[in-house]
């Protein structure tokens, strides 16, 4: 049996709400996940309880900076860093913010590379 989806589009400064309405209504979270549109960012945050899956879907600006939501769901800590190193996503207030370190990278925010500054070879 396949779980059902729904998804819901959220604004930046809704999310922390959404994420703590969704704790209280006894939803786990499943997973977050980043990718890069030409908005700039879609943020997904997927719950599930009794095999309906919910998604808070956020699209923002490359430069918006997102409240982190580990302080609902404490091991959002991990994906958060990961969007943060992988992506170059600005989350304030991790729970345990690894500040840009939590891998250890050839390449500086791989997944959204940013052209080499004046002078700098890539």
């Amino acid at each position: 049996m396949y779980p059902e989806q729904h998804f819901t589009d959220i604004s930046a400064d809704a999310l922390v709400d959404r994420v703590t309405e969704k704790k209280e209504q006894g939803y786990r979270l499943v997973q977050i996940c980043c990718t890069n549109v030409a908005e700039g960012f879609e943020l997904l945050y997927t719950f599930e309880k009794d095999l309906t899956a919910e998604c808070l879907r956020l699209t923002c600006p490359k430069d918006t900076e997102i409240q982190s939501v580990s302080g609902v769901f404490w091991p959002a800590f991990l994906y958060e860093n990961e969007m943060k190193d992988l992506f170059g996503v600005k989350i304030k207030h991790i729970v345990l913010d690894y500040g840009g370190n939590f891998f250890r990278l050839t390449q500086k925010t791989p997944w959204n590379p940013q052209p080499a500054a004046e002078g700098e070879v890539e």
